[in-house]
């Protein structure tokens, strides 16, 4: 006696589509805190690039200040 596979595999299929749909709801994100996270990462690169170029503005003052010293 042979079992008949086509059953199962519409009901596995069928299964499969429903936790698929389960899944998917679970995966939405919130537009605010993708936006929130963009604000932030541009703020902290601003940091960054401030706090880089005080301090290459800084040595630039301080070997000046030096050679004309000299």
């Amino acid at each position: 006696m042979k079992k008949n596979h086509d059953n199962d595999h519409s009901l596995n299929s069928s299964l499969h589509l429903k936790n698929k749909k389960f899944i998917d709801q679970f995966k939405t994100t919130n537009i605010n805190i993708l936006l929130n996270r963009v604000k932030i990462e541009k703020k902290n690169d601003f940091k960054k690039k401030l706090y880089f170029f005080s301090m290459l503005s800084l040595l630039i003052i301080i070997f000046s200040s030096i050679a004309i010293s000299i």
